[in-house]
């Protein structure tokens, strides 16, 4: 394992547009939010795209039921944040596969919106000590890394449009082995107002619907540290 960096370094923002992409509604409003609030400030172009619905989510609601909420609670946690592009792939929550078929619904992705930095979610094994990631989280994240890739290859899925090859760096959230960080001083109250929109899905997680702020805010602080500042969000950078 990689060792921990005490000391984070900025994120580059000499950037246009960013697309997030990640499995499941909520993934990027564990963090990343509060630095997409400030980018769009910045005037940034950021959108989003989401592999699931998150449909199976919910252990005491059916999927049929539960996808069409947390679509729409992701959409307005969108717009608290500046984002008014979200699109979702519609693969199967929990099941998602990081293969071919994803591979070439991402790449579409990447050449249709053309971004620079894509924005995800820790695709490594665990949190950090004795922890396990998700699934999807895993399948989504190193997939995308493929899809870069393969979206800037003419020869590859051309049935997807032109092949773009501008993305510099993709900056996965929340990884044990992260290496920069956003200042999102001032940010951190648009960043959990975000998540609050996912209303359905915190009322039924373990604890019920706690007041999310306490935890983003701390990780803030901390984070904050590391750069300098006073809240922050760390990333780990993919440079490609």
């Amino acid at each position: 394992m990689s060792q921990v960096v005490e000391r984070l370094e900025p994120i580059p923002e000499d950037w246009s547009r960013a697309l997030g992409i990640v499995a499941h509604p909520d993934d990027m409003e564990y963090g990343t939010a509060s630095a997409v609030a400030r980018w769009t400030d910045l005037g940034k172009d950021v959108r989003y795209l989401l592999v699931t619905r998150g449909e199976a989510g919910i252990a005491t609601m059916p999927p049929d039921e539960v996808g069409p909420i947390r679509e729409q609670e992701q959409r307005r946690s969108c717009a608290a944040v500046g984002v008014t592009v979200v699109e979702f792939l519609d693969h199967p929550d929990g099941l998602v596969e990081p293969g071919i078929a994803l591979r070439r619904d991402l790449a579409e992705g990447i050449r249709r919106h053309q971004p620079e930095v894509i924005l995800s979610i820790n695709h490594r094994d665990g949190w950090g000590g004795p922890s396990w990631n998700h699934p999807d989280h895993r399948a989504v994240g190193r997939a995308l890394l493929d899809a870069v890739r393969d979206a800037a290859n003419p020869w590859l899925f051309p049935e997807s449009g032109p092949a773009w090859s501008g993305v510099r760096f993709a900056a996965f959230n929340a990884s044990p082995v992260a290496t920069h960080a956003a200042d999102v001083t001032g940010y951190i109250d648009r960043g959990i107002a975000s998540l609050r929109c996912h209303e359905l899905y915190l009322a039924n997680l373990d604890g019920g619907s706690d007041d999310p702020g306490a935890f983003l805010r701390s990780n803030a602080e901390s984070t904050g540290e590391r750069l300098g500042v006073r809240h922050a969000v760390a990333f780990e950078l993919v440079v490609f």
